[in-house]
């Protein structure tokens, strides 16, 4: 499988013969799952989540502070 994602106006990809999930995938990037939310089709997707096919998933980088 192959997975395209989007983050900071980068495409990095990720490829795997297995299935993996989102948490996973962040860990490959050096990517804090806590910083990121991800989305699939428009739609935010739990980093529980597993992806077994070909797909593309944004990150939208998440901030907080006072």
């Amino acid at each position: 499988m192959r997975v395209q994602v989007k983050y900071n106006d980068e495409i990095l990809i990720f490829e795997s013969e297995e299935p993996k999930k989102i948490t996973e995938i962040l860990k490959n990037f050096e990517i804090p799952s806590s910083t990121v939310l991800a989305v699939y089709d428009e739609t935010i997707v739990p980093h529980s989540s597993i992806i077994s096919e070909d797909v593309s998933i944004e990150l939208i980088v998440v901030s907080s502070g006072g």
